[in-house]
């Protein structure tokens, strides 16, 4: 009976309706109207999406199972694993960092928007380096393993990258003055939003979305970034507003005539939990074990992924920039 109820206790939990059902229960209406009544009305509608999402892909028999099956299986180890250190790190780098903050924002609406760029670029700077330093794309290619888009792949994570994740958009905030109830706000607003931009061509087949994908970052911006293509690798960094990836050259929209590829470079098994949750940590470990000398071996783990002391790299850079000559020289 007890495994019957934390069954589905982890299942409420997971639909994240737990506090809109206590509101129901109590008969009390009203507090829809409320702050904590919105976000209670919020929360759920990724994971509805996603059991929708689901449905409709046996509907129109593109079940990919291997994707849904590989995703719980990591969602249901990081419950147990990762549950609280995200949450953890936060509260620490704010309680931290806040003395050090250059200057103080207010509750107001630009101060808002001016919290949301700050966050965007915090997000944009992990974002970055978890492409571009080998150690930590080996936290962050398990959200990359997948080799279909759908809105599980929202909580295909490895354990550890909220921690980092959160480490340096906290500190950025906080540094830059975005008061901590602010903050939990765009955190929430962000977190909705990035989850919802993995949406698969099952329930939203043109991810572009009309005018905003000129406006905003879209699924089809994002579903870019998930791919291997040579032109779409390590492009489109940011969530929601793409301020920062036009401002560095990493932005990048969808070609028409270029199919998205999605997964990951090296060859691996996707629908092994092992692989897509420890394959880049083994390969790293592996090549820093063959590596000669310490410096080799030290920049195995600082170097992009597809960096060789041998010389023959195979960075995302190099690969995208083989492709644009050959497409620029292309009779």
């Amino acid at each position: 009976m007890e495994l019957l109820d934390v069954l589905w206790n982890e299942i409420i939990s997971f639909l994240g309706i737990s506090q809109a059902w206590e509101i129901l229960e109590a008969g009390n209406y009203e507090t829809f109207k409320t702050r904590d009544g919105i976000v209670a009305l919020i929360y759920p509608v990724i994971p509805l999406l996603l059991l929708l999402e689901l449905i409709l892909s046996f509907v129109y028999k593109k079940p990919q199972t291997k994707v849904y099956k590989v995703n719980f299986l990591i969602y249901v180890f990081n419950r147990f694993v990762g549950r609280f250190i995200a949450i953890a790190m936060v509260t620490f780098c704010i309680g931290f960092f806040q003395k050090y903050a250059l200057f103080e924002t207010h509750l107001r609406w630009y101060w808002f928007i001016y919290g949301y760029i700050v966050w965007e670029f915090g997000h944009f700077l992990y974002h970055y380096w978890g492409h571009k330093v080998r150690l930590l794309w080996c936290l962050h290619s398990t959200h990359h393993a997948p080799e279909n888009m759908n809105l599980s792949v929202t909580y295909a994570h490895f354990f550890l990258e909220a921690p980092y994740a959160d480490v340096i958009r906290t500190t950025v905030c906080i540094l830059l003055g975005v008061k901590p109830e602010m903050l939990f706000l765009i955190m929430f607003i962000d977190g909705t939003y990035g989850a919802f931009i993995h949406v698969g061509e099952n329930l939203i087949k043109d991810g572009r979305l009309g005018l905003l994908n000129r406006i905003i970052l879209t699924p089809s911006h994002h579903r870019i970034h998930h791919a291997r293509n040579p032109l779409y690798i390590d492009t489109n960094f940011c969530n929601l507003l793409n301020i920062w990836d036009k401002l560095f050259g990493t932005f990048q929209d969808e070609d028409k005539d270029i199919k998205i590829e999605y997964g990951i470079t090296r060859k691996m098994n996707s629908g092994s939990f092992l692989d897509v949750y420890f394959g880049e940590i083994i390969a790293l470990v592996k090549d820093v074990y063959k590596a000669p000398g310490i410096k080799n071996k030290l920049l195995y783990l600082l170097m992009p992924p597809g960096w060789s002391h041998t010389g023959d790299h195979k960075t995302a850079r190099i690969m995208r920039t083989k492709f644009l000559q050959q497409r620029k020289f292309k009779p």
